[in-house]
């Protein structure tokens, strides 16, 4: 069994929903979701919120916390997974904001940063960081994957 899967059949296990809100993944966990049989019983959909306009307009992101703490951030990723989880009415929520490269950002920020939060209703949300190297697909892959393992260990 995949982890996309575990992660599929844990949700439906629980009968509970998950949303997915992508940034430097650009929709890569929603493909590994969605690519499992039967995901739509659990699986809500995603917000692909790839730039900082999108972060504000589609999720409700204060520029002022982006402004602060930067695009790749704890904090930053915290407010997605939060405000996807609100927007979507669903049980759990998954974020991930990175740089992928291969140019920073103008912060001091590596390239290779990825933040992913999970937000479970009624729990508190938690974050992790990871440091990936390889080219841009590569980094963007490894997040994906992680985001998919960061919701196994929350399930």
């Amino acid at each position: 069994m995949s982890d996309a899967e575990k992660v599929i059949s844990r949700l439906a296990a629980a009968s509970q929903t998950l949303v997915v809100a992508e940034s430097c993944t650009a929709g890569l966990v929603a493909d590994l979701l969605a690519q499992v049989p039967g995901a739509s019983r659990v699986f809500w959909g995603a917000y692909i919120s790839y730039t900082v306009a999108a972060k504000i307009a589609m999720l409700g992101l204060d520029a002022a916390v982006i402004r602060r703490y930067g695009a790749v951030s704890r904090e930053t990723a915290c407010a997605m997974a939060q405000s996807a989880l609100q927007r979507s009415g669903t049980d759990m929520a998954a974020a991930v904001t990175g740089l992928a490269g291969p140019e920073g950002d103008g912060t001091n920020v590596p390239v290779g940063t990825v933040w992913i939060a999970t937000a479970v209703r009624g729990d508190e949300v938690q974050a992790q960081v990871f440091h990936y190297t390889g080219s841009r697909q590569d980094l963007r892959c490894a997040a994906a994957r992680a985001v998919i393992g960061e919701l196994i260990r929350r399930l």
